[in-house]
């Protein structure tokens, strides 16, 4: 195998062993705005709140670009990154990756999701990622339970979740 091959390897994106996307997905009816309502922490979301996610066709249609925002708590100044998502397989399975540098992709999953398209519950290419969005602000508790009981079912570590806080900051 050549070296290409080798980072093609590396870099794909994948989902942790045991969870599944969901299936039958409609990526029309998953376009636009998410706010972020918990997540498990890391370095490129590290002290943002009013953190939301906006989902829309790229010109070539099949991709899907990513712009994630959020406020940093800490300097007070907003914080931007665009991303561009793929489908891994067949556009009907919630399963992605997606690219914030150049040529490496990592993980973006959807295992729950209503049927509405108001709450979904995704994961990275680990248990290390794994997020609550809504259409909305807020989440009904019924729904939270539920996603909190999948994640820990999936063997999510749902007591790291951070929950984010939305407020009316002026963008």
């Amino acid at each position: 195998m050549n070296v290409l091959g080798i980072f093609s390897l590396l870099s794909c994106s994948s989902i942790p062993k045991g969870v599944t996307a969901v299936k039958s997905f409609d990526k029309a009816k998953y376009l636009g705005k998410w706010y972020e309502i918990a997540r498990m922490d890391f370095r490129f979301e590290r002290n943002l709140n009013n953190t939301t996610a906006n989902y829309s066709l790229n010109a070539d249609g099949k991709s899907i670009k990513v712009l994630n925002r959020g406020f940093d708590y800490t300097t007070h100044k907003w914080k931007e990154a665009t991303a561009k998502a793929k489908f891994v397989g067949d556009e009907t399975t919630a399963m992605l990756k997606v690219s914030f540098f150049g040529p490496f992709y990592s993980g973006y999953n959807v295992i729950a999701i209503d049927s509405e398209y108001r709450y979904a519950l995704v994961t990275g290419k680990n248990r290390n990622y794994l997020w609550i969005l809504s259409r909305e602000t807020t989440i009904p508790n019924t729904i939270k339970q539920e996603y909190l009981a999948l994640a820990e079912k999936s063997g999510f570590k749902t007591s790291e979740l951070v929950w984010v806080e939305h407020n009316s900051l002026k963008e």
